[in-house]
């Protein structure tokens, strides 16, 4: 075989034909490895010191015997040779004198769904490999779920091992109806189905022999010819800006990519989420000016007037205007294993636009088997949801079905910058459309000026007996006899009233927070120093709390004390039905608490008493001015 023949002659034969990329996906050692290796290998599209270190690979890491392990072409990781799994996302280009590809192998392990979402969300196709000695698994359907929410039209049932059921037809025609009953529900317009053995080459270059019975396409005839969708160069354009370039008061100027579309010089644009309006100055690539850019190219624009406009922001044509809302819904592909909390508040970024996000919904899991929709209250990592969210800002954005760039997002959680989820936007919600702030002309500011105070909470956070209650009682009686005006919100107390319909589940205790925040910043509003007492056990919340009210205005007071004490004191007895097992997500038993990180106060009951502490909350109220009123 001459290994190189394919070389410099397929790359300039293929330099001007089109590109498709394509995933292989499907469940755990199905083949999607070895699937590609001899793709490129039967092709000829390896080199001659390619296919020797392949060889010796093969008797180093090989399971195929004396035979090529062609899966170790893209299993590049030690790990994975020595686990002979796919872990990472391995990307390859390789060119025919038909059309060029880019392949993404993409783990089938559960625990990597995250991985495989990751190379589908660029990929024209999917060759879902199905084991023909198993059938379909969970993991080949959740696989099919996610290409399908992700836009990939074009499918690829690739039923691999063949060559373990002697190349039986019916083995085939069973798979494969069974394939296309559950797709009927999924948006897989385009599915075809190929019997190959990936590891003897049936059917991937040419047509085998040994299955007459079929009459279709080898793979590789199919991936050259398989019409992919249209250009994004031909949809509505879109630039999101990612920086804006101003290095003297002559020159302003915005760079990023191009996400669809195209502009040239003297275009009108729009800002999408002011409907400010301008015209294209001028396109730099480079500092080489341009007439026109299109989708793909990263380029500097300037525009006629001088308009308000920052990174994040979205450029788009006038007579295509995206969505721009702050509440939408989206199919949500849970990837941290951590779960997935309504009311908890994440990062959401969708293209260059980054803004605080709150999940107020989860109004179904999907189940990857049936495709039923599941009432749900949590989403588990690797599952798929579709949800209600709430922005801070409006966003401006594209269902997802009609633009993958726009309409894609991911959520960050905000104090580990951790990638918790990957999400499509599906439309907006315009549930408050006819709602608008009422303008007062008494503020919370005139409130506490007339009350000699400004308002403020006061956050106490600890475990429970740790004191909060004592120390905040303390300091309301003192705060009241100096003449000012307090109102206690007591974490036992509310439960009894707006949220006795929450129990302490952490789905619950999310909710528990967020209404009491929002109780809270009224109160502020009305002039009054609120004091808060409340386990409050997750940081996140505690942060969305603090972001409902101006800078100074929330003082968090950690009542640090340890677990061990908390238990000599337990107050009402609860550690011990906790212990007994009597007490279900007990904090600091079989619940987390997150202490904080840079508390406004940090109060060591231990090492002082209740009294002490509340004077020391005083005078810290006296440092920052808040018990006399604004000037």
């Amino acid at each position: 075989m001459n290994v190189g023949a394919f070389s410099l002659e397929a790359v300039s034969a293929a330099a001007s034909a089109d590109t498709l990329r394509f995933l292989t996906c499907g469940s755990v050692d199905d083949g999607k490895s070895t699937l590609i290796g001899r793709l490129l290998y039967d092709s000829h599209l390896l080199m001659e010191d390619q296919v020797a270190e392949l060889q010796r690979d093969s008797e180093k890491h090989g399971t195929a015997g004396d035979e090529i392990d062609f899966a170790l072409l893209v299993d590049g990781l030690e790990a994975e040779r020595e686990q002979g799994i796919t872990i990472d996302v391995a990307y390859r280009f390789f060119a025919t004198p038909k059309r060029r590809f880019i392949v993404a192998d993409t783990p089938g392990h559960e625990q990597y769904t995250r991985n495989m979402a990751t190379g589908a969300s660029t990929a024209d196709l999917a060759i879902l490999l199905v084991d023909a000695t198993k059938g379909l698994l969970t993991q080949t359907r959740r696989h099919a779920v996610i290409a399908s929410l992700l836009g990939i039209r074009n499918i690829v049932l690739a039923v691999n091992k063949m060559d373990l059921v002697d190349f039986d037809e019916a083995t085939f025609r069973a798979i494969t109806q069974d394939f296309e009953g559950f797709a009927d529900s999924l948006s897989l317009p385009n599915i075809v189905a190929i019997p190959i053995s990936a590891r003897a080459g049936d059917n991937v270059t040419t047509r085998s022999e040994r299955t007459p019975w079929y009459d279709g396409p080898a793979l590789l005839d199919h991936l050259e010819a398989v019409e992919i969708a249209s250009a994004a160069a031909e949809e509505p354009f879109r630039f999101p800006v990612q920086w804006v370039c101003r290095p003297d008061r002559t020159f302003r100027g915005f760079a990023g990519t191009v996400a669809s579309g195209r502009i040239a010089v003297g275009d009108p644009v729009m800002v999408a989420s002011s409907g400010r309006a301008s015209r294209v100055a001028s396109i730099g690539l480079g500092g080489t000016p341009l007439e026109h850019a299109v989708a793909g190219q990263s380029v500097m624009i300037t525009l006629a007037d001088e308009i308000d406009i920052s990174r994040g922001e979205l450029l788009v044509t006038p007579e295509h205007r995206p969505e721009v809302s702050d509440q939408f819904a989206a199919h949500l592909i849970w990837m941290d294993p951590e779960q997935l909390l309504p009311g908890r508040q994440y990062l959401l970024k969708v293209a260059t636009r980054v803004v605080p996000v709150q999940i107020t919904d989860l109004k179904y899991r999907l189940d990857v088997n049936s495709l039923e929709h599941i009432a749900a209250k949590v989403l588990e990592m690797n599952e798929v949801g579709f949800v209600n969210l709430a922005a801070s800002d409006p966003v401006a954005f594209d269902p997802y079905s009609q633009n993958r760039d726009t309409g894609a997002f991911i959520l960050i959680d905000r104090f580990s910058n951790a990638t918790v989820a990957a999400g499509m936007l599906a439309f907006s919600l315009r549930r408050a459309s006819n709602i608008h702030w009422q303008a007062l002309e008494i503020d919370k500011t005139a409130r506490g000026r007339l009350k000699n105070q400004r308002p403020t909470v006061l956050w106490f956070t600890g475990l429970s007996g740790s004191g909060k209650s004592t120390i905040a009682n303390l300091l309301d009686r003192k705060l009241y006899a100096r003449g000012r005006h307090t109102y206690m919100l007591d974490g036992d107390n509310v439960r009894h009233g707006i949220n006795r319909d929450l129990g302490f589940t952490d789905v619950d205790r999310v909710e528990n927070i967020r209404r009491v925040s929002e109780i809270a910043k009224l109160m502020a509003d009305a002039g009054l120093i609120v004091l808060v007492s409340f386990i409050s056990p997750f940081r996140s919340e505690r942060e969305m709390a603090r972001r409902l009210l101006p800078e100074g205005e929330f003082v968090e007071i950690f009542i640090d004390t340890p677990l061990e004490l908390c238990r000599q004191r337990d107050p009402k007895g609860l550690y011990a039905r906790a212990d007994a097992g009597e007490i279900k997500n007990f904090t600091g038993i079989d619940s987390p608490y997150e202490e904080p990180e840079a508390p406004e106060l940090h109060l060591r009951t231990a090492e002082g008493a209740p009294e002490t502490m509340a004077d020391a909350i005083i005078a810290y109220l006296e440092a920052h001015g808040r018990l006399a009123g604004a000037q």
